[in-house]
């Protein structure tokens, strides 16, 4: 297994946040990456701006990960009383299968209960990433009954491919 060391995100390190989590998320890459959304939204995933804007937020922390110097992973948590918000879990597409996603997940968890004093994580995922709700749920998530809408409208988070797109909710107790 690959060798990877972890450590949070500062202000310098946005433009490379916004490079990679775009390059996974959408355009060619996103469709040979099995955790891509390029066959439902086109456009940007973030931008520099909302990465700045995040990392300025005390409540949040964006955990990157590293092989070698090389910036491979990353993934947002945003305290909200006491349960964190779990974001933009990215893999660089070559070493997806390799065990950074779960690694990195159980960093975020591991900062959201110390750091952040969380006692749940909860997520948005679409509706339609059943592959992305199962590799979840194997880790201790669960579907909650609430759902929310996609931002249509809004490009910041991309131009939708189709009109069906909703979130669901998914949670896990951190105690």
């Amino acid at each position: 297994m690959p060798s990877f060391h972890f450590r949070t995100a500062e202000l310098g390190d946005a433009s490379d946040i916004v490079t990679l989590v775009n390059y996974v998320y959408r355009g060619e890459s996103g469709m040979r990456a099995w955790t891509g959304e390029a066959h439902l939204i086109d456009g940007q995933r973030t931008d520099v701006q909302a990465i700045k804007e995040a990392l300025s937020n005390p409540r949040v922390r964006i955990v990157l990960a590293f092989q070698s110097e090389k910036l491979v992973g990353c993934v947002m948590i945003r305290a909200e009383m006491q349960k964190c918000y779990l974001g933009m879990l990215t893999v660089d597409v070559d070493l997806q299968k390799a065990g950074l996603g779960t690694s990195l997940l159980r960093e975020a968890e591991n900062t959201a209960r110390g750091r952040l004093q969380a006692s749940q994580m909860f997520m948005y995922v679409i509706s339609l990433r059943t592959e992305l709700i199962e590799w979840y749920t194997r880790r201790g998530y669960e579907l909650t009954d609430r759902r929310s809408p996609f931002p249509y409208g809004d490009q910041r988070f991309g131009i939708p491919k189709r009109d069906d797109l909703e979130f669901v909710i998914m949670s896990k107790d951190l105690t």
